[in-house]
């Protein structure tokens, strides 16, 4: 027997480098609903817009209208029929667009809080402490 070596074994786990299953799980319905939820409050807000004389550009009123070549191919019109179907369906689109950066940018912000409040802290215990530097304003 050495000096230095011990009989007992110690078993460290190893932590993966993967996220919780539960925040993939969390990720994924989130890209299912922001997009859903945006949808709905971008046809809300049309038609709460078209009832009350909002200023909506013209050029995003009324149905889609593809090129002469989509026209003449019956593969992509088929594909493409129920889109030109919807009235204004590019205000919707524009409009859903919109609210999914906005949903996005605020759940990315509230993320970022809870996670300075709960997550990791800054400086690790091999991390050299921050220079204690202090600046004097230069006088002349």
């Amino acid at each position: 027997m050495s000096k230095h070596r011990s009989n007992s074994i110690k078993v460290v786990k190893e932590r993966s480098g993967q996220p919780h299953f539960l925040w993939r799980g969390i990720g994924c319905v989130m890209m299912l609903v922001i997009p859903v939820m945006s949808a709905a409050i971008a046809y809300e807000v049309i038609n709460y817009g078209l009832n009350n004389n909002w200023p909506i550009p013209f050029q995003l009123l009324g149905t889609p209208r593809y090129p002469d070549l989509f026209y003449r191919s019956s593969g992509m019109m088929i594909i493409l029929s129920p889109i030109t179907a919807i009235r204004h369906f590019y205000a919707y689109a524009v409009t859903a667009m919109i609210f999914m950066i906005l949903i996005g940018g605020v759940m990315s912000l509230i993320y970022a809080y809870v996670y300075r409040m709960v997550g990791p802290a800054q400086y690790g215990p091999l991390d050299a402490p921050p220079p204690n530097i202090k600046i004097k304003r230069y006088k002349r």
